[in-house]
């Protein structure tokens, strides 16, 4: 009579055993870089939407001023608004020189803002700002091979006023 107990998981043989490390392996850098390239990409999202909503907060700064002071005193303080909510978001190297305010007249073409003349509408853009993709990934592209991508958000608005 036989009284050995059955195991539940038969003994693989060696050459089975080895091969699940050698698959592992092989997957491992693929998953890896797929797993960075998610996390540049959604990165890089991240900026353009908090620039994108911090143009459209600018531009609404810019549109509710009065008209007396749109030029000397709105658009700093929609360029510096702009400036602060890019740092708030933890986006590097932004400052308020990449910040473009336009007045615009019924056409909307640009034109020159002065005070004292209400425009017909206010465009704030972003202009002259890349972000550095390939940070994370440097054992596919190399270590000093990063990408850049240029993010110009840009929001247009009639002036309310």
């Amino acid at each position: 009579m036989d009284t050995a107990i059955p195991s539940s998981h038969p003994a693989q043989p060696a050459r089975q055993r080895g091969g699940v490390v050698v698959e592992f392996a092989l997957l491992l850098p693929l998953m890896l870089t797929l797993l960075a390239g998610i996390f540049e990409i959604g990165r890089a999202f991240w900026y353009y939407d908090a620039l994108s909503n911090a143009t459209r907060n600018a531009a609404r700064a810019v549109s509710v001023s009065d008209k007396a002071t749109i030029a000397t005193a709105a658009i700093p303080a929609a360029k510096t608004l702009l400036a602060d909510a890019a740092a708030s978001a933890g986006i590097p190297s932004f400052s308020s020189s990449n910040v473009t305010v336009a007045c615009l007249d019924a056409a909307l073409n640009d034109t020159a803002c002065a005070d004292g003349s209400a425009p017909a509408g206010v465009r704030v853009t972003i202009s002259s700002y890349q972000v550095a993709v390939g940070n994370y990934i440097p054992f596919i592209i190399g270590n000093s091979a990063m990408y850049t991508v240029d993010l110009a958000p840009s929001t247009t608005m009639p002036y309310m006023l």
